[in-house]
């Protein structure tokens, strides 16, 4: 089949390489020039693990190409996937839908033949029927008499691990209630079909709501871990062991059970907010959710406050230095958006502390988002003449760091772990203070 997939961006550069590795012809459209040069050129505008040698397979073998002209990339496609952005709208936390309509405006005015548009991008509720009208006032479906078939097709790709997702999911929702639709979704992933990946046919209008409350849903598990890691530490109980007591309960499960700083990323903090907007226009505002983003906000301040207090307060610890490690809201990725290594270096910032940071792959998105904060080499560079190490994100460069070479290094033995890393016994013995989440 020939795919077509609108925007090059993480969803559809992972899911372009994914589907021209199943054997489809897949062509990824983006109206930015430079970017679609630089695919051409084989160079990655994103980091994740995999994804360039898995491109590069697909470009060589003649599957996967790119280009900045989205009528001549939908010419023939069985399949039109827009995998546009849709960020928080600026002032009131709805998604921007303005991207994904441009697109289908555009899809509207140029199709030449039958087939399928499917929206990859997460949007609200109801956005398929937009899509649908959009593309039908172009008169692509009545003047052309071209058949057209708007299907939801949600993306559950964890960022550090998207190649496996897609390739061996949970679950492919795609909402339809057009038999057209419902065909031609089935042959594009037939080879996952024929690995028995479970297919999910819902209505559209399922289909949208289903992203949303998956990850409103998981965003709330990492809420009540952290909260009950901040109870742990009152009453000297152990997170790690609350979260296996209940994640061993099949009706719970260990995922998401990890306390720490607070979920970031792309996709659950503006998700949980698009779904409150659209919870409120329907008349049917959801509490829970909206503890869930009121606490997680917090959250991050507070682990910078978390560090300022490991300074010896606010007094002490101005004018002192912090290493902090890693940057991005989670390991395996350059992604830096929403991450709370941001909340945690400005808290400290304003307490008058000096910043000096490392990450392995997030250092240059992060320099324009934290201004106030140096930029280091290597680990060790920032943690030496430092009053306090920081963990932030648990990438695997942290976990084996050498405890007393940092130790020599280190202005004073003092280590903030905000992801629970190290064992609490052997960063002691190794002669540190060890601050850590929801643990004694």
């Amino acid at each position: 089949m020939k795919i077509a997939m609108v925007g090059s961006g993480y969803v559809g550069l992972v899911s372009g390489a994914c589907f021209a590795d199943f054997g489809h012809e897949v062509i990824c459209i983006d109206k930015d020039q430079a970017k679609i040069d630089s695919l051409n050129e084989g160079v990655m505008p994103i980091y994740e693990p995999g994804l360039a040698a898995l491109m590069q397979s697909n470009v060589e073998a003649g599957r996967l190409s790119f280009t900045a002209s989205l009528a001549d990339g939908i010419a023939g496609a069985h399949a039109i996937f827009i995998a546009v952005g849709t960020p928080s709208r600026r002032g009131d936390g709805h998604a921007d839908l303005s991207f994904v309509y441009a697109v289908a405006e555009e899809i509207g005015a140029n199709l030449a033949n039958d087939t399928v548009v499917v929206t990859k991008s997460t949007v609200p509720v109801g956005t398929g029927d937009a899509v649908e009208r959009i593309i039908s006032d172009s008169g692509a479906s009545s003047e052309r008499g071209h058949r057209v078939a708007v299907v939801s097709n949600p993306e559950f790709l964890r960022e550090g691990a998207a190649i496996g997702d897609f390739k061996r999911p949970d679950r492919i929702v795609i909402g339809t209630e057009d038999e057209f639709g419902r065909d031609v979704m089935h042959e594009v992933y037939r080879p996952l079909f024929l690995n028995q990946s479970p297919i999910l046919f819902t209505s559209r209008r399922s289909a949208e709501l289903i992203k949303y409350a998956a990850n409103a849903f998981l965003a709330t598990k990492i809420t009540f871990i952290n909260e009950m890691a901040d109870l742990c530490e009152k009453v000297g109980a152990d997170v790690q062991d609350v979260s296996r007591g209940i994640g061993s309960d099949g009706r719970i499960g260990p995922k998401f059970l990890h306390a720490g700083p607070g979920y970031g990323g792309s996709c659950f903090p503006k998700d949980t907010l698009a779904l409150l907007k659209t919870a409120e226009d329907a008349g049917s505002p959801s509490r829970i959710v909206e503890a869930v983003v009121k606490v997680n906000e917090t959250r991050k301040r507070s682990m910078g406050r978390k560090v300022v207090d490991a300074l010896g307060g606010t007094e002490a610890a101005r004018g002192k230095k912090v290493a902090l490690l890693g940057l991005t809201f989670k390991p395996n990725t350059d992604d830096m958006r929403d991450s709370p290594a941001i909340a945690v270096a400005q808290t400290l910032s304003d307490a008058g502390v000096r910043v000096v940071a490392y990450d392995p792959e997030g250092m240059k998105l992060a320099r324009p988002l934290m201004l106030e904060v140096e930029m280091a080499y290597d680990p060790y560079a920032a943690i030496d003449g430092a009053d306090a190490v920081v963990l932030v994100t648990e990438w695997d460069a942290f976990r084996a760091l050498d405890l007393s070479r940092i130790k020599g290094l280190a202005r004073t033995p003092v280590i903030v772990d905000l992801r629970n890393i190290y064992s609490p016994q052997t960063v002691r013995e190794a002669g540190f203070t060890y601050i850590s989440v929801g643990r004694a």
